[in-house]
C-alpha cells in the first residue's frame, strides 16, 4: 500500500490538507474547573474550611476576634518556616535541621551581643551570616557528595543540637542565655521582629506580616520568575533539568539558604520575644514544618506544590492547636489530630491530583 498522496490534476487547485490532529492543544482554553482542580492547595483549602467550621461549632470562643488573632499568631510562627521548606520540597529535597537552626540563630544573636557587650543589632547581623553559612553548608554538601538530603540534614540536625547545648553551657554556664533586654538596640530590634500592632481593638503580631510577605515573595518566585521554573524542573526530574541547562546545584543551594534565612527571622523573633533562649528548643519543629507543607499539597517526591498551600497548612496547624484549647479538650490529643489531618490531607491531595489528570 502506498502512503504517498495522489497527485493533483493539472490546472486544479489543491484542497486543504486533512486535519488528523485536531486543534492545537496549546491554543485550547482551560476551563476554570480544570484550573481549580489542578491547584496544589485545593485539598488543604477544603481541609482548612472543615477545621474552621468544626471548631466554630464546638468551641464558643473560637470566633472571637482575640481568639482568631491567637490562631493567626500560632500559624505564623510555623508558616514563616513552612514557606521555604515547601519550596525546598518542591525542589525535591528535605531539611531536618530547620527546627534547631531557628534556635541556633537565636542563641548566636544573644551570645554575640552579650559577650561582645555590643549593640543588639551586631548580634543580629552576626547571626544572619552564621545562619546563612549553615544553609550554605547543607546545600554545598548535598550537591558535592550526592548523598540524600535526609542523611545530610539529619547530620546537621544532630551537630546543631549538640552545639546549641555545648556552647550555651560553655559560655553562660547554664542551658539558657543571659538576658539582653537592657542592651542598646534591643527595643528597635524587638520592634522589627517581635512587636505587635493594634488594629480595630485586636492585637496583631508582627510575625503575621512577616509570614504574609514571605508567602507573597515565594509565590512570585514560583510563578513569575525563571528561578521558579528551575525549582519545579529540579524537583520533577533533576537529570532532565540539568540536560536543558538548569543550574541544579545553584538552585538547591539557594533553596537551603532560603530555609536558613527564614530560620534567622524566626530565631530573632524567638529571642526578642522573651530576651532569653533555652538551648534545647526547636527539636521536633522540623517535622511540623514538613507536615504543614505536605498538608498544603507538596509532594514528598518533589516537583509539585505551592507557597500558598504551605500557608494554608500552617493555618490548619494554628486552628487545631488553639482550637483544642478553646474547646477545653485535653491537649495531649493534639498530636493525634495532627497525624490524622496529615493522612487525610495527603489522601485528599492525591484524589484531587487524579481528578485533575483525568479532566486534562
Amino acid at each position: 500500500m502506498s502512503l504517498t498522496a495522489p497527485a493533483q490534476e493539472p490546472g486544479t487547485t489543491p484542497g486543504p490538507a486533512p486535519d488528523d490532529t485536531g486543534p492545537d492543544q496549546r491554543l485550547l482554553k482551560t476551563s476554570p474547573l480544570r484550573r481549580l482542580l489542578g491547584r496544589p492547595e485545593l485539598g488543604s483549602v477544603v481541609g482548612a474550611l472543615a477545621v474552621f467550621l468544626f471548631f466554630a461549632v464546638i468551641a464558643d470562643s473560637f470566633l472571637r476576634a482575640s481568639s482568631l488573632s491567637t490562631v493567626l499568631y500560632a500559624a505564623s510562627t510555623i508558616g514563616i518556616m513552612a514557606v521555604p521548606v515547601a519550596l525546598l520540597m518542591i525542589g525535591g529535597e528535605f531539611d531536618l535541621s530547620a527546627g534547631v537552626m531557628v534556635t541556633s540563630s537565636a542563641l548566636i544573636s544573644s551570645m554575640a551581643s552579650y559577650q561582645m557587650t555590643a549593640n543588639v543589632w551586631v548580634g543580629v547581623g552576626v547571626s544572619l551570616l552564621v545562619t546563612l553559612a549553615f544553609g550554605l553548608f547543607n546545600g554545598v554538601l548535598l550537591t558535592r557528595t550526592k548523598l540524600p538530603s535526609f542523611i545530610i540534614t539529619l547530620g546537621t540536625f544532630l551537630m546543631l543540637t549538640g552545639m546549641n547545648l555545648g556552647f550555651t553551657k560553655l559560655i553562660s554556664g547554664t542551658v539558657s542565655t543571659k538576658s539582653i533586654s537592657d542592651m542598646e538596640g534591643f527595643a528597635s530590634a524587638r520592634a522589627l521582629f517581635a512587636s505587635q500592632l493594634t488594629l480595630g481593638g485586636v492585637t496583631v503580631k508582627v510575625t503575621i506580616l512577616w509570614w504574609l510577605a514571605l508567602v507573597a515573595v515565594a509565590t512570585w518566585i514560583l510563578l513569575r520568575t525563571r528561578a521558579g521554573n528551575w525549582i519545579f524542573a529540579v524537583g520533577g526530574n533533576e537529570d532532565a533539568a540539568r540536560a536543558v541547562g538548569v543550574p541544579v546545584s545553584k538552585t538547591k543551594i539557594g533553596l537551603y539558604m532560603g530555609v536558613a534565612c527564614a530560620a534567622w527571622v524566626s530565631g530573632q523573633h524567638l529571642l526578642l520575644s522573651y530576651d532569653v533562649v533555652q538551648s534545647g528548643e526547636g527539636v521536633g519543629n522540623e517535622l511540623i514544618y514538613i507536615i504543614a507543607a505536605v498538608i498544603g499539597g507538596c509532594l514528598i517526591t518533589g516537583g509539585y506544590g505551592s507557597a500558598v498551600g504551605s500557608a494554608v497548612g500552617a493555618l490548619i496547624f494554628g486552628m487545631t492547636s488553639k482550637g483544642i484549647v478553646f474547646a477545653e479538650w485535653n491537649p495531649d490529643w493534639f498530636k493525634f489530630f495532627l497525624g490524622a489531618m496529615l493522612l487525610l490531607a495527603t489522601l485528599l491531595n492525591a484524589w484531587v491530583r487524579k481528578r485533575a489528570e483525568a479532566t486534562s
